[in-house]
């Protein structure tokens, strides 16, 4: 029998969330056009071909709740278009609903993609997620190593690509030496770390549910290793508290684990590494790490300072807010500084859709929620029937609700929830309960 030949469909679909975390791969072509942009686009564009071929419009019920949601915020959306008061807004609108609707559109027709392919695909569909951020994550160390010789990787690789500059984010200095924190392909040191939480968070329950003979334990303990590395190598505060938040979630169901050799020996490993590079320039180390614990500098500030804004948002647009992708308008306007972004997902939320679309998008994370809750409860059921399936299932839907946790709370002071890697996660979180239902009665 021979083997099965991957689609188009497949190669799109697979290309796209390999992909959606490199933002450097753009090109300022009407707008900025990401590497994932295009591939999303012709996904769509293939997978509605294919269905149409086969005169076969039908899609589960879990991408109907996601095109209801889409509707919904669209409406809530036009609303606050009312609220633009200037052709730069306007500008800012339609980039913005642009994104979303395409965001949302690969969110539904990814699920009905996945959920029509069955479990063998889903696990290709989070191997696929998870490689893309591995690329990612070891662009970052070879992009830290030439910094440190002086040479701007970005410049040599990415540059001819996509005819943009970018470099690695230049933190400061101690005693002339410069401090680098990675970006790899993300463009931000904390936008990668907080990425990074989803394989890191995941992962990790997996891992400690292999047993000591499976062939991909060791594997996993290296790469959970490795991205941990980089996690800490972005010097993110963010990053590190969704982490711990993500990690206390885990805690839960995984206490006693988390206190075995299978969790205790790649940490000591990771642990051991940074003691001998620390050690190496321990001064140096000693004050970045002491400027990134500190609270009154003005990083810190801004991240804090942005929360004042959403009393006289909400005074004047309380229900609908500014206007979508709107928040650098208004900053500009109050402070003079040009293309600022709200620095919490929530401030934009407040700021930009005001109470309606934030009450929407509440009921939309409720949603995954939901169904991350029915992926444990699937976990659950299978245990109790001694289905081998269990040791897969639940710990996935424990390690996806750590993630959405973790996430979460990072995204107090960014906002990578509006970010294409945050729907190809959502895409895991919503099909999971169908698609591992098959040996239990809560398919949908």
């Amino acid at each position: 029998m021979s083997p099965r030949r991957t689609s188009l469909v497949e190669w799109l679909f697979l290309g796209t969330v390999f992909s959606i975390t490199f933002a450097k791969l753009s090109w300022n072509l009407a707008g900025d056009v990401a590497l994932a942009d295009v591939l999303t686009m012709l996904f769509l564009l293939a997978f509605t071909g294919e269905r149409f071929a086969a005169a076969d419009g039908r899609l589960p019920r879990t991408a109907l709740v996601v095109l209801g949601f889409l509707a919904v915020f669209l409406v809530a959306y036009l609303f606050g278009f009312f609220n633009l008061e200037s052709g730069q807004a306007l500008a800012q609108f339609a980039k913005g609903l642009v994104k979303f609707v395409l965001h949302f559109l690969f969110l539904a027709i990814g699920a009905a993609y996945v959920v029509r392919r069955g479990a063998v695909f889903y696990w290709r569909t989070l191997s696929a997620l998870v490689a893309g951020m591995a690329v990612n994550a070891l662009y970052g160390v070879a992009q830290l190593t030439a910094a440190r010789a002086g040479v701007n990787l970005d410049e040599f690789v990415l540059s001819p690509l996509t005819g943009g500059a970018s470099a690695i984010n230049l933190y400061g200095a101690v005693n002339g030496a410069q401090i680098f924190r990675t970006n790899a392909l993300t463009g931000d040191p904390n936008h990668l770390a907080i990425m990074l939480l989803v394989p890191l968070l995941v992962l990790t329950p997996v891992y400690l549910r292999l047993g000591d003979r499976h062939p991909q334990r060791l594997r996993l303990a290296g790469l959970l290793g490795f991205l941990l590395v980089m996690e800490l190598a972005t010097l993110s505060r963010s990053g590190l508290l969704g982490l711990a938040a993500g990690t206390l979630v885990l805690a839960v169901p995984y206490r006693r684990l988390l206190l075995t050799r299978a969790f205790l020996a790649p940490l000591a490993a990771v642990s051991l590494l940074l003691a001998v590079v620390v050690g190496r320039r321990l001064d140096f180390f000693v004050t970045v790490i002491r400027t990134r614990l500190q609270t009154g500098d003005g990083s810190t500030s801004v991240h804090f300072d942005v929360y004042s804004f959403i009393p006289d948002v909400m005074s004047s647009h309380p229900l609908f807010g500014l206007g979508l992708n709107n928040f650098s308008v208004y900053y500009e306007l109050v402070t003079g500084k040009t293309n600022w972004g709200p620095h919490s997902f929530y401030v934009a939320l407040l700021v930009e859709t005001g109470i309606v679309g934030t009450l929407l998008f509440a009921a939309f994370l409720r949603f995954l929620f939901v169904r991350l809750r029915d992926a444990r409860r699937l976990g659950r059921t299978l245990s109790e029937r001694r289905d081998p399936l269990a040791a897969r299932v639940r710990p996935l839907a424990w390690g996806l609700t750590a993630a959405l946790a973790g996430t979460m709370a990072a995204n107090a002071f960014y906002l990578t929830m509006q970010f294409y890697y945050f729907y190809a996660f959502a895409i895991l979180a919503v099909t999971a309960p169908v698609v591992f239902a098959r040996r239990a009665p809560l398919a949908r």
